[in-house]
């Protein structure tokens, strides 16, 4: 296992590299939600979902604008989650991201493998106080495979997660499960398979 705290490759200013992408997912958050999954981790947990997300090499480079432009394309889509990979080694561009999105009214929740304590540390990766500042809902923790929980009623994969609720708007709407998976079929014919106990592109 790699340090988390070591610093990844650079993108290109403006840009996102992320592992993929669906439009109104209910598994990954409150209602009905655009799902971005970045590209690159460096904790290699044992048991993780989506071990094809730890490479930093570049996947899918699209810009912000793009991004925020296809997420607002669907009507349905009443807020964005932030999973990956680690969301916070792409904070500047996702940040900038979210502040599109909520003035146009959209949610923003993340999933990440850093402690809330770690993000506002000194050791945080750059840029993380922005991305938090912008948050309505925040996962926290890596998925620790001996504390895994299975649990159609959990809002976390593993027992030493938390939820941490940044508007109180969402006290009401902790109403998704973890034990709890989709398949949504793309134009291309490929798939991609999520919730917290799928991973992206398994072949059925």
């Amino acid at each position: 296992m790699k340090t988390p705290l070591e610093t990844p490759p650079k993108i290109p200013p403006g840009y996102l590299n992320i592992m993929g992408y669906v439009d109104e997912s209910e598994v990954n958050g409150p209602g009905s939600r655009a799902v971005v999954w970045v590209q690159g981790c460096l904790r290699e947990c044992p048991g993780c979902f989506n071990p094809a997300s730890w490479s930093f090499a570049e996947n899918q480079l699209i810009s912000i604008e793009e991004l925020a432009n296809k997420i607002l394309s669907k009507p349905k889509n009443q807020g964005v989650t932030f999973s990956g990979g680690e969301p916070f080694w792409q904070a500047e561009s996702l940040a900038k991201l979210a502040k599109i999105l909520k003035v146009k009214g959209l949610s923003v929740m993340s999933f990440t493998g850093f402690t809330l304590e770690e993000l506002k540390s000194a050791k945080a990766p750059p840029h993380a106080q922005d991305l938090l500042a912008e948050l309505d809902l925040l996962i926290d923790g890596p998925y620790l495979e001996q504390l895994a929980i299975n649990d159609p009623n959990s809002l976390v994969s593993s027992k030493n997660q938390r939820v941490h609720i940044f508007n109180p708007a969402f006290n009401d709407q902790l109403n998704w499960a973890s034990d709890q998976m989709e398949i949504h079929i793309l134009k291309d014919g490929s798939r991609i398979i999520t919730g917290f106990r799928g991973q992206m592109g398994l072949d059925y």
